[in-house]
């Protein structure tokens, strides 16, 4: 058996499937990866073992690792790592900690505040990730909220956010894949439609003031709660914290670093879209790299901080040399996972997994008009959560979408390109080998496994409630009325769990 005979069928999503679903049983995430990767290079080369070593590493590891965009990506990680460092080392973090107390007195709070936080912070979901963890820990910390929860919070901020954002990376991305029309008007007239990022937003708002936490999310809150635990299943990281940070730092060794990371980051990004060449500020976003935008930021951010310490006296230059490699060790295990998942990803696309996933949407489009809308929105749930990818996800269904809809029926085909990416960006929010998820987890400084398993049912919920809301816009084709449906449908369901919970006496 060779390629010709798996490429485009249903065994191109088995590799990932194999490394999700070991990671999920085996809670060992480095390992299950390196077991879907083995999979995709044997299918590929026919089991031949020369074949699927030359494919594995050449067509695999190195391919992933030379890649502009992902050494890009790599840069921004271990930069912004150096620089989370330099302000634990500052005592940025814990001046900064120190000063949200006097202001945020409940769990709620710091729990809304980390999410309010999460939706400014919205042009770009790693730069989300990693920012957001950083400045809201010491936080999250104090009022005894998991490190698990925090990490949904962000992960919840990020992907979902950005892509109800018209200034971000990904409606650049998003206005790229819509051949033939005006991409970024097309992507603001989605937003109201874009189910699961909207009741992901309300969701975390629910569960928040309403106090409600089920599935393995409710054990590591009760831990956090109850037994001071915000790791449950990895305790010693509280304790590598507290020896890094510094005493005698104020707030603004935190603020100014975070603000001179943003103001560098958005005019880095724009520069790379042509804004100092004539392009107006959207017109470069959407023509932006995020990922050279996004390294040059930090870079130059790191720089404006290590001068602001010296002048300030908080580091010395050694101090500030040692916590650049230090900060990179910090980074390693989310560079690894993503280093393993880009590899995955690899494998899954040259097995044809797009092609297979378009001839089976191409063949469904032609009937149930009505009900397209929410099988579309599953089939980009499924295609993201095997691949990780959402913006892979758009460049598969959005095309498909445009040529089927764009003479016959505008309406619907906006209805379904939202569908396209609320779905990419649920399969996103859920996968394991997701690079947002990955982040998430880097960004919470929690267990990549721990922040999977306790998200999913948080995730899942939004998803089978956006489901039902768009067999209800491919009826009513009007988002006044499917979007308060989906708010209602949402309100309900987190009530009625809460009642369960409540009378099972599980209530945090």
């Amino acid at each position: 058996m060779d390629v010709t005979a798996m490429y485009a069928t249903f065994w191109s999503l088995v590799p990932p499937v194999i490394a999700i679903v070991l990671a999920l049983i085996t809670k060992e995430v480095y390992s299950s990866l390196f077991v879907g990767i083995l999979f995709g290079g044997m299918f590929y080369s026919g089991f031949s073992f020369v074949g699927t070593f030359n494919h594995v590493l050449n067509d695999g590891f190195i391919a992933s690792l030379s890649d502009s965009y992902n050494v890009g990506i790599l840069i921004f990680l271990v930069v912004l790592g150096s620089l989370v460092n330099l302000m634990n080392r500052a005592g940025g973090s814990r001046a900064f900690g120190k000063y949200m107390l006097s202001h945020i007195k409940t769990r709620a709070g710091a729990q809304l505040a980390t999410m309010a936080l999460g939706i400014i912070i919205f042009i770009d979901d790693y730069f989300n990730c990693l920012t957001v963890g950083s400045v809201m820990r010491p936080v999250t910390d104090t009022h005894k909220v998991s490190r698990a929860k925090l990490a949904y919070l962000i992960d919840a901020t990020a992907a979902p956010v950005c892509i109800i954002a018209p200034i971000s990376s990904w409606a650049a991305a998003v206005s790229g894949f819509v051949e033939g029309e005006d991409g970024f008007t097309i992507f603001v007239r989605a937003i109201p439609y874009n189910y699961y990022a909207l009741l992901t937003v309300v969701m975390m708002i629910l569960i928040i003031v309403m106090k409600v936490d089920y599935g393995p999310m409710k054990r590591f809150e009760d831990n956090a709660v109850l037994h001071n635990d915000l790791f449950t299943v990895r305790a010693e990281g509280s304790a590598e914290e507290k020896e890094q940070a510094g005493e005698h730092g104020g707030v603004s060794d935190l603020v100014i670093p975070i603000v001179s990371l943003i103001v560098c980051c958005v005019i880095c990004m724009i520069y790379t879209g042509g804004f100092f060449e004539g392009a107006s500020f959207i017109e470069a976003f959407s023509n932006s790299d995020a990922s050279v935008g996004l390294s040059m930021g930090s870079i130059f951010g790191i720089i404006i901080t290590i001068i602001f310490y010296l002048i300030r006296r908080t580091l010395s230059f050694k101090e500030c040399m040692e916590a650049i490699p230090a900060g990179f060790n910090a980074m390693v295990p989310a560079i690894l996972i993503l280093t393993f998942a880009w590899t995955l990803k690899e494998m899954t696309m040259s097995l044809g997994a797009p092609e297979y996933v378009a001839g089976i949407m191409e063949k469904s489009a032609g009937g149930l008009v009505y009900f397209l809308p929410s099988i579309i929105f599953l089939v980009g749930c499924f295609l993201a959560f095997s691949t990780g990818t959402s913006w892979g996800t758009f460049g598969i269904l959005i095309p498909i979408v445009v040529n089927v809809f764009q003479n016959s029926d505008p309406k619907l085909m906006i209805i379904s390109i939202s569908a396209c990416m609320a779905g990419a960006v649920c399969g996103d929010h859920c996968s394991p080998i997701s690079d947002t998820t990955i982040m998430a987890s880097a960004g919470a400084q929690c267990d990549h496994v721990s922040h999977v398993s306790t998200q999913l049912p948080y995730a899942v919920t939004v998803a089978l409630i956006s489901f039902i809301t768009y067999i209800v816009a491919g009826v009513t084709r009007s988002a006044w009325i499917s979007l308060p449906f989906g708010i209602v449908l949402t309100f309900t369901v987190i009530f009625m769990i809460g009642r369960i919970s409540k009378g099972s006496g599980n209530e945090v």
